[in-house]
């Protein structure tokens, strides 16, 4: 698959795109194109939908604050979803968008916020997290943009996981292992749907461990032997099972 230009600007819009089509920005994006980089008529643009691929667009403004793409030729085929399932305990503010941001570029398909007993974060703004979703997708030239599922305790993901994830290991991190080493625990699983499952800046509680460690679907690894805080965690987590049993 050819690489993303990094020196066109890249937009995601709704679809779906085909060549000729004709897309209108919204009040944002127009904005940013026209004011912030001051791209004249004509332009390139980049353009994705997370379903249609990429396609190369020209910039049509249509006022002096309003604008549309007029759609060209495909330049990236639209690859398979990453069948990749990213739970995590929700952090505060800045360290969630950055949490979230790196999830898109180490190739999670789906993310779900659960509620542990030592979440830090009572409430979960769903809709900056999917605004962070798309714009680390459109930075990064990532064309799948993972869906954000709405947030629930984890006793209620726990409870449905094998009827509605039928066939999916759940990847556990858990620092208490007495080993330090990830891999194999990681190799023994072989190739299949993955879940990784990241906990909160306190932990899990002995109760929650007890109760993931009795599941017959999960699997418990360690991350090293140095304590991580979550959102490094979640990067360390998503790299090494890519490594070891992803599209890398």
């Amino acid at each position: 698959m050819a690489h993303s230009d990094f020196r066109t600007p890249r937009l995601f819009v709704s679809g779906p795109l085909a060549v000729g089509e004709t897309v209108a920005l919204d009040k944002e994006q127009a904005n940013y194109l026209m004011a912030v980089l001051r791209l004249p008529a004509d332009a390139a643009v980049l353009v994705f939908d997370g379903v249609s691929g990429e396609y190369r667009a020209r910039l049509a403004p249509t006022s002096r604050k309003a604008a549309e793409l007029v759609v060209g030729e495909r330049t990236r085929p639209q690859p398979p979803a990453p069948d990749l399932l990213y739970l995590f305990a929700p952090l505060k503010h800045a360290r969630l968008d950055y949490m979230v941001q790196k999830a898109v570029e180490m190739g999670v398909g789906r993310m779900r916020p659960v509620l542990t007993q030592h979440t830090q974060a009572a409430r979960v703004n769903l809709e900056r997290m999917r605004a962070n979703v798309v714009e680390a997708a459109e930075q990064c030239g990532v064309l799948h943009v993972p869906a954000v599922e709405d947030e629930e305790k984890l006793e209620r993901t726990l409870a449905r996981f094998a009827a509605e994830e039928p066939g999916r290991r759940l990847i556990f991190c858990d620092e208490g292992e007495e080993t330090t080493n990830p891999v194999p625990a990681l190799q023994a699983l072989g190739r299949g749907p993955l879940a990784v499952l990241i906990g909160p800046e306190g932990g899990f509680s002995e109760a929650e461990r007890r109760t993931l460690r009795a599941l017959p679907f999960v699997t418990a690894v360690p991350l090293g032997p140095r304590i991580l805080r979550a959102d490094t965690a979640a990067v360390a987590a998503l790299a090494v099972i890519q490594a070891t049993l992803g599209d890398w």
